[in-house]
């Protein structure tokens, strides 16, 4: 009797596939097709196509769709977002900060190609499926750590008093994730052909470094 449960246990539940968890696979498929097509445009079947299962094995692991998506933004989307943002904390020095924020973002988006993408398609446009239990979950310390750096760092007059210490971390994402996003689309325009990854990452980090460091070279010259 017992023999013939754990029998009919192995039939019902699905197989690894090459030793690595099924479920991960089907993490790994479900976020880069989200990037790709956006959470409303991807089925089940296209997301247990693309982790080599059937569709039968995403039910598995997934009692509905929406369980699915809370999953992927758990699992896949808040740790990059956190492991990018925790290091803010351990400084207060904001040029560091902001040198360490851009080139994080950056390699975060070279080791998931899909998070440049998944971020505008399913984050900042709305509507966005994943946008809701990523806030949910999202830890703002880190961001308010980040303003207070920058209000600190105006009250000692080192950048300028315009800078809205609430608007700084738009201005982080909007100057990396966005030009990661849209690069199919600058790799169309002749002038840009030549322009690499790394020649944006430099660009960014110039760019936003130098913005918050030249109002204090001016003060200590």
């Amino acid at each position: 009797m017992a023999s013939a449960r754990a029998l009919r246990r192995s039939i019902g539940r699905p197989r690894q596939a090459a030793g690595v968890d099924a479920r991960e696979l089907l993490l790994d498929a479900a976020i880069a097709l989200f990037a790709e097509s956006g959470v409303a445009g991807t089925t089940i079947a296209a997301i247990a196509a693309r982790a080599g299962v059937t569709s039968a094995m995403v039910h598995y692991y997934f009692t509905n769709r929406d369980q699915l998506v809370d999953a992927v933004a758990r699992e896949r989307l808040l740790p990059t977002v956190n492991a990018v943002w925790a290091p803010v904390v351990e400084t207060n020095d904001l040029v560091p900060m902001l040198r360490g924020l851009v080139q994080r973002i950056f390699e975060a988006a070279e080791a998931n190609p899909w998070l440049p993408s998944l971020w505008l398609r399913e984050i900042v446009s709305e509507g966005g499926q994943l946008r809701a239990p990523l806030l949910k979950n999202l830890r703002f310390e880190y961001v308010l750590h980040l303003n207070k750096t920058v209000t600190a760092a105006q009250r000692r007059g080192e950048i300028d008093p315009h800078i809205d210490p609430r608007l700084v971390f738009l201005s982080v994402l909007g100057n990396t994730l966005l030009p990661l996003a849209a690069r199919p689309l600058w790799q169309q325009v002749p002038v840009l052909h030549s322009v690499t990854r790394e020649d944006v990452t430099q660009h960014v980090e110039a760019l936003l470094v130098s913005a918050f460091s030249r109002h204090r070279q001016r003060r200590n010259s």
